[in-house]
């Protein structure tokens, strides 16, 4: 019997796809996000790729993409966008994130991101990687990162404020509680459950605000050997809105709008099954360096 979660070029590289890829609810948003968006890394986060990074962004967007997200942080990623969505910028829901701490710190990563990817406002601006204590302190004090977030969506420059992090889902909830973020990224796939589990933190809290919840490391930066449509299945079988993935090539692009528009939920013994599989190699699969 065929492997339902194999693929082969055949599949997604050779013909259209056949069904489109899901929308789910992104939370209080209220807006409908394909279940798989284009992530700010992969050859985005590379400088001097333009050619490169235009064609991964259009053939997202003719695939019916519409969440594209990006960082002050990520090298010329946010340029890239700019150029490629001119003229189709209200095909999209973008997203950006700053990494700054302070309020000044973050209203310039703003107007950078604003002038790189050429745009009056962003759909959505997050805090980028909260990872510890220090890190809350400085955005919630007086003169901090949040006072920044919200002046720019009662300004018009930002509609929805939210926040990320894969380092500590302790953190991630402690800034929830704090603040009603419309949505947050955490880390989804079958390792995180056995080394610091965000879905458990985070879920019930998200869930009780209506805030939107979005998967990232879904491969695992590809370091366990197993089907990407496999893990993409897991992730977007937990309560989450949307996975968003990085892409090196148009193919992966193509790739991963296929695993999303052939969707399967996972049945819980499935889930649990890969969870089994994956614990005695989670915690090492689940150190990323900064």
């Amino acid at each position: 019997m065929a492997n339902p979660f194999e693929l082969t070029p055949d599949d997604h590289l050779s013909r259209p796809l056949e069904k489109p890829i899901p929308k789910r609810r992104l939370g209080k948003t209220n807006v409908e996000v394909t279940i798989f968006g284009l992530g700010g890394e992969g050859v985005l986060r590379s400088e001097g790729k333009g050619k490169e990074a235009d064609l991964v962004i259009n053939t997202a967007l003719d695939l019916g993409v519409n969440y594209f997200e990006s960082a002050n942080a990520y090298s010329e990623s946010e340029s890239y966008y700019g150029n490629a969505l001119q003229g189709k910028r209200d095909r999209v829901f973008l997203a950006s994130k700053s990494h700054a701490r302070d309020r000044a710190g973050a209203l310039k990563h703003l107007e950078e991101s604003l002038s790189r990817m050429k745009t009056d406002h962003l759909d959505l601006w997050q805090i980028h990687d909260v990872r510890s204590e220090e890190d809350f302190r400085m955005i919630f004090a007086p003169g901090g990162a949040m006072e920044a977030f919200v002046e720019a969506r009662d300004k018009g420059l930002t509609r929805f404020i939210g926040m990320t992090g894969h380092h500590d889902p302790a953190i991630i909830r402690k800034c929830l509680e704090t603040f009603d973020f419309d949505t947050v990224l955490i880390p989804v796939n079958p390792a995180e459950p056995h080394y610091k589990c965000f879905l458990e933190e985070i879920v019930p809290i998200a869930g009780a605000k209506d805030t939107g919840v979005m998967g990232m490391k879904l491969y695992l930066r590809g370091n366990f050997n197993a089907p990407k449509k496999l893990l993409f299945c897991y992730a977007l079988s937990q309560p989450i809105s949307i996975g968003v993935i990085g892409c090196d090539t148009p193919d992966q692009v193509k790739e991963n709008a296929y695993i999303a528009s052939n969707f399967m939920s996972l049945k819980y013994k499935e889930v649990q099954r890969l969870n089994q599989i994956v614990s005695p190699y989670a915690r090492d699969l689940m150190f990323y360096k900064p």
